[in-house]
């Protein structure tokens, strides 16, 4: 099983490439071009017979928007040129084969976390988001592809002091600047890596604050003084930083079997957004109509 995270590739697109390429009605698509071009490259190489993709609808309506208002608070908003691109985007990866999903209450995260527990083959997730490490199991892989870097949960445990169950808790501790989840005043990676080798996860660390004291981790005395002044927030971050794995979806959106190109879907949709020659041969199209 192939699962794209989708969305951080075409915000890279996005600021990638120049917004001088433009379709024939002279609007930007940048962010189409080289998400398609990656997405086809991707699919190139990919023998999977199973393949999603899953989209942001949005930054700021999410469940974790309304447990934490300023979740993700920091980032900016999508300029309109590229709002106007995503739909594009989803549109062309529905007619390579490939299902998409998304949601406007949960993320993407959430949606590849659903389909990736449920999954009975080992699981390959294409994105950037060390947030998704959290999910990989035995024979699963984190691809960052545009790194050329693949994590197996050996790598990951290397990369962060951590294994991938305990990438939640982590993140509980050391905050996320990116996503704006808060984690705890002064402690950094090191230091949450080594509360997390002595004790099972954050949890059983707050309701033994006396332990976080006598651990022997360094500064542990102030350590547990943070964790319990902190505790409520600590909590929270975990919520906001754990992927949910159990939403509800129907049986059309766990049909995620990769389906033949579909040419004329494909070139109505290349139609519709001015693409030019270039993109649509890259995207196969001169084969297709043959």
């Amino acid at each position: 099983m192939l699962l794209i995270d989708a969305s951080v590739y075409i915000f890279r697109a996005y600021h990638a490439l120049p917004s001088s390429i433009t379709g024939d009605d002279g609007r930007p698509v940048n962010a189409i071009h080289g998400y398609a071009t990656f997405l086809v490259q991707l699919l190139a190489g990919a023998e999977d017979d199973r393949v999603a993709a899953a989209f942001d609808e949005s930054l700021v309506s999410s469940f974790r928007n309304e447990l934490y208002a300023d979740y993700k608070a920091t980032r900016e908003l999508p300029p309109a040129d590229l709002e106007a691109q995503i739909a594009g985007c989803r549109a062309l990866t529905e007619a390579l084969g490939v299902a998409t999903l998304s949601s406007p209450v949960y993320e993407a995260d959430d949606l590849i976390g659903t389909l990736a527990v449920d999954a009975d083959e080992p699981v390959t997730i294409v994105t950037s988001d060390k947030d998704l490490a959290q999910l990989l199991g035995e024979g699963d892989t984190l691809w960052d592809y545009a790194r050329e870097i693949r994590y197996d949960a050996a790598a990951i445990r290397a990369r962060f002091g951590v294994g991938p169950r305990a990438i939640p808790d982590y993140l509980a501790l050391v905050g996320d600047t990116v996503d704006n989840i808060p984690g705890v005043p002064g402690i950094g990676a090191k230091t949450a890596a080594a509360l997390l080798g002595c004790f099972e996860d954050l949890e059983a660390m707050l309701v033994d604050i006396d332990a976080v004291a006598e651990s022997g981790v360094r500064g542990a005395r102030s350590l547990a003084g943070r964790l319990e002044t902190h505790a409520d927030q600590a909590r929270l971050s975990r919520r906001l930083a754990t992927i949910v794995t159990d939403i509800d979806l129907s049986a059309a959106e766990r049909r995620i079997e990769r389906r033949p190109v579909d040419a004329e879907q494909l070139r109505a949709v290349c139609d519709r957004l001015g693409l030019g020659q270039g993109l649509r041969r890259k995207l196969g199209l001169d084969e297709a109509s043959e």
